[in-house]
């Protein structure tokens, strides 16, 4: 095993929070200071970095960290020539992606990105927006907003690009949202030179599988009970599971004990079904990885 350690790459700011909550699940516990940006990682082999999201996929590319975690949507504003992992699904409240979208006060006459012709745009990411505005055949002005972007409008700037994950800050700043430019999840990604090294490549794998086993748990639980064998059949015709449910005798010969994994999603509705067919003795628990 090569002596050298992983650096990995971490989005310091909004995504923060989640990110080291799912290397906790994962297995790996990140230690922090408040103002540090070299947190402790409890495994030899790694070590970690808090890197702004936005400039995180360029350190990559260029080998000053080996892979990291930030957004599709900084990956392609930094144009980064990165190997892309894996999706990871999570962000910082929610598990939906992000959006950028092309919003402008609830007052402008501005109904679509054709009428943005000559005008002018705020963003943090200008090339995905001068991008999106030469797809649609537009000439506009985009200029960068270094922060506060939606309150930006409609004094300084007609239209501006920002992110949401919820939409509340647009519709407290009397924001209408006209068109989405970008959805965009976490990715994990390294470099092509570690990507193309077999060992350190098979270290990128396995923390892919662990962090993505992690992220699968969270939505799923495990689910025991016991069931008396003439009442069998319909307790499991009812009873979704990842591939299927796992019966095994009791010792009295005349009662099964059922186990299964389903979405979390489901168990509210589903125990009391189970309970009127005739189960018993019904378990709940959760879990902290899921490996297909």
């Amino acid at each position: 095993m090569s002596d050298k350690k992983l650096r990995i790459g971490l989005p310091k700011g909004s995504l923060e929070e989640a990110t080291v909550e799912l290397f906790r699940r994962a297995g790996y516990v990140i230690s922090r200071s408040s103002r540090g940006y070299r947190p402790y990682i409890d495994h030899p082999g790694m070590e970690v970095r808090l890197v702004r999201p936005q400039e995180l996929a360029r350190y990559v590319s260029q080998g000053f960290l080996d892979c990291g975690i930030t957004g599709m949507d900084w990956i392609l504003e930094n144009e980064a020539s990165v190997q892309l992992v894996c999706e990871l699904p999570y962000n910082r409240s929610t598990r939906l992606p992000v959006r950028w979208v092309l919003a402008v006060h609830e007052s402008s006459p501005i109904r679509n990105v054709k009428d943005l012709e000559g005008k002018r745009i705020a963003t943090e990411a200008v090339r995905l927006v001068s991008h999106y505005l030469e797809r649609h055949g537009v000439k506009a002005e985009v200029e960068f907003s270094w922060g506060a972007t939606e309150v930006k409008v409609p004094e300084l700037v007609d239209a501006i690009v920002d992110i949401t994950e919820t939409g509340s800050s647009l519709q407290a700043n009397n924001l209408r949202v006209i068109d989405t430019v970008l959805q965009s999840y976490p990715q994990f990604l390294c470099s092509h030179s570690v990507w193309a090294d077999a060992e350190r490549r098979k270290q990128i794998e396995s923390l892919a599988l662990l962090l993505l086993a992690a992220l699968r748990a969270e939505e799923k639980v495990g689910l025991k009970m016991n069931v008396a064998k003439d009442r069998i059949e319909p307790v499991l015709k009812v009873l979704p599971a990842l591939r299927r449910p796992t019966v095994s005798p009791l010792a009295d010969g005349e009662w099964l004990a059922v186990e299964t994994i389903l979405d979390e999603s489901q168990v509210r509705d589903l125990i009391p079904r189970l309970k009127e067919l005739g189960a018993e003795g019904i378990i709940e628990y959760p879990l902290n990885k899921v490996i297909y």
